[in-house]
């Protein structure tokens, strides 16, 4: 009885895994396609042109500057609550003055580069993939290509390019922010001066630190903008199409930032950082 129940199961959800499993196939398969082509169409010219420089500084703006403050309000507020929270546990153990390099280590090594990502995956991946999606149900893709123009060139380098650069200079803004916000808390709340607390974090924050979560950053960005892109560029269906590709690139790339940040972690470790 239980093996025909076992047999029925498993024949029940076998169609629903294997079309599954394919679906994940063949997005992986895309995205390595879509990689291969950015990197071919950015190596040959693809900023050589006036226009295409123009396109990459809009770019800049628009995934940079209009992420900043929500970055650095995130960043600010996380670390604030991190100070609070391992202040009152560590006071109990008469090490209060060890706040800074604990939240200070936290935020330039995993709180700020994972944090950035993730709202940046969130607001600009969610647009990438809206305007790419729209241009391809309208068929403006299309016309691209039939103008004789390369799409990836004029629609994915400068995207791409635009996330991996910003990520990393939005990561050091909102460390910095971050520091300063548990600062002004660790001093209110728990009373640590803040000549102690730079020197605390200065001698436990070093050179590495800094850099391991700014190479997260870099791949972070890159991974970011390619899949908003991928996304986009893949929609299908219409408006609703759209909607489904915007949604779809705000819980990959956030499942992709966390899976990566495990990894590069493990590998960064592995090589000193």
């Amino acid at each position: 009885m239980l093996g025909r129940w076992g047999f029925a199961l498993m024949s029940s959800s076998s169609p629903t895994l294997v079309v599954w499993m394919l679906r994940f196939l063949q997005a992986v398969g895309g995205l390595a396609q879509l990689t291969g082509q950015t990197f071919a169409a950015a190596l040959n010219g693809g900023f050589s042109s006036r226009w295409q420089r123009r396109e990459l500084v809009y770019q800049l703006e628009a995934v940079a500057i209009r992420s900043l403050t929500i970055a650095i309000l995130t960043a600010a507020f996380s670390s604030m609550v991190m100070t609070v929270q391992f202040a009152v546990q560590m006071s109990r153990f008469g090490v209060k003055e060890y706040v800074s390099s604990v939240v200070s280590l936290s935020l330039v090594r995993e709180l700020g580069p994972v944090l950035t990502a993730l709202l940046v995956g969130g607001r600009v991946g969610a647009g990438i993939a809206a305007e790419l999606g729209s241009m391809r149900v309208t068929e403006q893709v299309d016309a691209i290509r039939a103008m004789g123009a390369d799409p990836i060139r004029k629609l994915v380098v400068p995207r791409v390019a635009a996330t991996t650069l910003a990520l990393p200079l939005l990561t050091v803004f909102a460390d910095i922010l971050g520091v300063l916000g548990a600062m002004i808390v660790a001093r209110v709340g728990s009373g640590v001066g803040m000549t102690l607390f730079l020197e605390s974090m200065l001698h436990s924050v070093a050179l590495e630190d800094v850099m391991h979560g700014l190479v997260k950053t870099v791949f972070f960005g890159f991974l970011l903008g390619l899949i908003a892109c991928h996304k986009g560029l893949s929609t299908t269906g219409g408006t609703e199409g759209v909607g489904r590709a915007t949604t779809e690139t705000v819980v990959v790339t956030s499942l992709v930032t966390l899976c990566v940040d495990f990894v590069l972690t493990n590998l960064l470790l592995g090589f000193g950082l």
